[in-house]
């Protein structure tokens, strides 16, 4: 087996068995999920991804390693993202809190087969029209300064969602979470719970996320490889951080601005290869690191000092 056969077998069992633990252990149906477990969570998956980092370091080279680990953290920025909508989603539609983790899971798994299907096309698109990667630059460069200028709103109307609205249309609908079920009988009819809308919504959303971070990957690297293990990875990482995040979503103000900045970095990295200027592939791994560290220092920073300025008689 060649080397990037090796990586993706490799890959393919650590993916499966961290599966195995998250829905073997990790999501038992109707538990409930603390910090503690999340953070646990947390942990595995970041340990997985390092453990896969390593690999890829000793079976592929340094180069591929680092592109790898630069595109999972920028993922993985941009995942933080998401899980603030999933919040709004979630407490939007008032889901108990038993019922959490298994719809998470199943509406993240939905979007990891829907980003493995628009990765491959744009691998395929970017293989054939090489000048795609400078729209890419744009459509990033514009992405970032509109994120860092625009004050990020906390709402979610599922009446604009257009799977909420294709489902309430063509299908029918319940208004309860039916003990847990996505799909139950009536008088021989088939309805989807309030649980299958949120699934539905959850994958949707991701799509909408992953027109921002799929072309800043293709910056970062074209290795169809490591565009897929670092799309796959971060979002798993996804369901540990919702239940870790979920209580202090407010408490990372600047956050938005850091991942703001690493995209107009990465929008400007991709144009400038129009004039053969290539960056050494460390340097993107360390703005991303120096960014998204930043960010949440000067927030934590700013809530502790707002927080001391309160309690002052």
């Amino acid at each position: 087996m060649t080397a990037k056969e090796w990586t993706y077998l490799i890959f393919g069992i650590v993916l499966l068995l961290g599966l195995i633990f998250d829905l073997g252990l990790f999501s038992k149906k109707s538990s409930v999920v603390s910090i503690k477990k999340a953070l646990v969570q947390t942990l595995f998956w970041i340990g997985l991804s390092v453990v896969f980092f390593v690999f890829v370091w000793f079976e592929d080279g340094h180069n591929d390693a680092i592109n790898y680990m630069s595109a999972y953290l920028m993922e993985w920025s941009l995942s933080m993202d998401n899980v603030f909508v999933f919040i709004l989603i979630f407490n939007f539609f008032k889901i108990q809190e038993d019922h959490l983790g298994r719809t998470l899971l199943i509406g993240i798994l939905a979007a990891i087969i829907l980003r493995i299907i628009f990765i491959t096309i744009g691998v395929a698109l970017v293989q054939q029209f090489h000048w795609i990667l400078y729209i890419f630059g744009v459509l990033l460069v514009y992405t970032g300064i509109k994120l860092f200028i625009t004050k990020e709103e906390h709402s979610f109307n599922p009446e604009n969602n257009f799977a909420y609205k294709f489902m309430n249309k063509y299908l029918r609908l319940t208004t309860k979470e039916h003990g847990g079920k996505f799909i139950i009988r009536r008088k021989g009819k088939v309805y989807f719970t309030i649980l299958s809308v949120v699934v539905a919504i959850l994958a949707l959303t991701d799509i909408i996320f992953a027109l921002d971070s799929i072309p800043a990957v293709f910056a970062i690297t074209q290795s169809p490889l490591l565009i897929y293990t670092s799309n796959i990875l971060a979002v798993l990482g996804l369901r540990s951080l919702f239940f870790l995040l979920r209580g202090a979503a407010e408490k990372f103000e600047y956050l938005q601005h850091g991942i703001a900045i690493v995209l107009i970095f990465i929008g400007l990295k991709m144009l400038i290869e129009i004039f053969k200027i290539e960056m050494p592939v460390y340097v993107s791994l360390i703005v991303i690191v120096l960014c998204l560290a930043g960010s949440i220092f000067i927030s934590l920073y700013k809530n502790k000092t707002k927080k001391a300025m309160e309690e002052v008689p």
